[in-house]
């Protein structure tokens, strides 16, 4: 048993944070001499989370290192190495371990950049290498690329609630899905629109500004409010918040204005109130007549307690005088959407005696969990005010006609014609090749402003949180019909 159970989990290689089955597979292809053989997978989700009407893509900062570092340590194969069947025999021969010891990677890797809105059936990134190497990275993809995008996409539906010059706090460290849970969702909420954290480590590893105030505990350490809100000023007499719902909320707001003034007579100011409690509604506009009234028109307003974009918006249409947002639970944990559900799918494999390819189709009951087979790149057409007019699914290994049409691949009769001079651009932008990083990242400042640019750049109708307008997502008509035939091919005819 490790006696480390925290510090010793990130240890130098993180090679095996996959699924056994990725392994088993593995060890399967390399078995049957497949390992060389090269494969492409797409990585995308079917539907928008939050019953929204988009995504915004994030987490490729993350899954671009775990990339470059990958790599069997000795611990690693040892480890597997101990690993036993039913049958007490061991799972992966040495043979199979010494290939993993000189494995290198050498897939190229395309992906959507981080903040970039996208839809369902789209590929947010695609491997295309050597059958073995691209299955192992599956998983590891999947956890980090699903999770900072749900948690993105959380953050740019509060930052809409909120509204554009709203500070948005994040302050859900304490009730995330431990330290990792925590500080990813944290890097993903300033990602999607969040101005500050209260979590320090995300603040050291990623540059967030770090924003806090102090618990009830604080007040209820000193024998009244107005002797706790005195000594706070006097060790933060410029960045003073007060929590002023411990005993009664209104009457801690004139005792915050007594400190107040007292701070003024010093040369400082009153940074702001929070109430964490109540009728935020209300009390946010009883708080801000009293403030003002007293001659503090500048002093903010934070509201905490289970905020999200849905209560966020209530309370704005109820004429609450919040400015300064503290959002934790529900964003972090992302609550009533538990994972994005994104998935990896092979979607293409080189012939064995390669003269060409075979483009792989996975078929489903349900017609939305039926891929799509092809080297796909997504074409993103804009109206003519360069905004999103419409998305493009197309095989890269075939040469596209001079007249364009995309058909919804749920709906064969919502078909739309591309005139030849719409402008567009591509998503996938090249990341990886032959194993090397050709991409310098962006930083996380600068994938911030692109996904508050790419969401605000979308229709209203598709922003909206109640049945959002379907943005258009189809198939190059080419590639519909190569993937109506295979269907047909694949499923057996049955009788009646």
């Amino acid at each position: 048993m490790n006696a480390a159970p925290l510090s010793g989990l990130y240890a130098p290689s993180l090679a095996l944070v996959t699924d056994l089955y990725q392994l088993t597979m593995a060890y399967g292809y390399w078995q049957q001499g497949m390992q060389d053989r090269e494969a492409v997978f797409h990585l995308y989700f079917r539907k928008a989370p939050f019953a929204g009407g988009y995504a915004v893509a994030a987490g490729l900062a993350l899954a671009v290192d775990w990339v470059e570092n990958l790599h069997f340590s000795e611990d690693d194969l040892t480890y597997l190495g101990s690993l036993r069947g039913s049958k007490g025999a061991a799972m992966f021969p040495p043979e199979f371990l010494e290939y993993l010891r000189q494995l290198k990677f050498t897939c190229d890797i395309d992906a959507v950049p981080e903040g970039t809105v996208v839809f369902g059936n789209e590929p947010m990134l695609r491997v295309r290498g050597p059958l073995l190497q691209a299955q192992l990275l599956e998983t590891a993809l999947l956890t980090l690329i699903n999770f900072q995008t749900l948690i993105t996409t959380k953050a740019a539906r509060i930052r809409e609630a909120a509204g554009p010059t709203d500070q948005i706090l994040e302050f859900g460290l304490r009730r995330a899905q431990g330290f990792d849970g925590g500080l990813g969702a944290s890097r993903a909420a300033y990602l999607g629109g969040a101005d500050a954290t209260s979590n320090v480590l995300a603040g050291q590893r990623y540059g967030i500004p770090v924003r806090g105030t102090h618990a009830h505990s604080w007040v209820m350490a000193f024998d009244d409010e107005t002797r706790a809100f005195s000594a706070y000023a006097q060790a933060f007499p410029d960045d003073s918040v007060f929590l002023v719902d411990t005993y009664d909320t209104i009457e801690g707001v004139r005792q915050a204005i007594k400190v107040a003034r007292e701070m003024r007579a010093n040369g400082h100011e009153l940074a702001g109130i929070r109430l964490d409690s109540g009728d935020l509604a209300y009390l946010s506009r009883e708080a801000r007549a009293v403030l003002d009234e007293a001659g503090f028109t500048d002093t903010r307003i934070v509201a905490s307690n289970d905020l999200e974009e849905n209560l966020i918006t209530s309370l704005k249409q109820q004429g609450a005088r919040i400015d300064t947002w503290g959002v934790g639970t529900q964003l972090v944990t992302a609550y009533n959407q538990a994972a994005l559900g994104g998935v990896y799918k092979l979607a293409a494999l080189r012939k064995a005696d390669d003269s060409g390819w075979d483009f792989t189709i996975k078929l489903s009951e349900q017609v939305a969990k039926t891929s799509i087979p092809g080297i796909l790149q997504v074409r993103r057409y804009l109206n003519e005010y360069g905004k999103p007019r419409a998305d493009m699914l197309y095989n890269t290994a075939e040469p596209l006609p001079d007249q364009l049409t995309l058909i919804d691949p749920l709906d064969n009769t919502r078909r739309l014609a591309i005139k030849p001079e719409t402008k567009f651009r591509e998503l996938l932008e090249p990341v990886f090749r032959a194993g090397k990083r050709v991409l310098d990242l962006p930083t996380l400042a600068e994938s911030r402003a692109h996904a508050q640019r790419e969401v605000q750049s979308l229709d209203p109708s598709i922003r909206r949180f109640l049945n959002p307008h379907t943005y258009p997502v189809g198939l190059e008509k080419g590639l519909y019909d190569y993937r109506t035939e295979l269907i047909l091919a694949k499923r057996p005819v049955r009788g009646a």
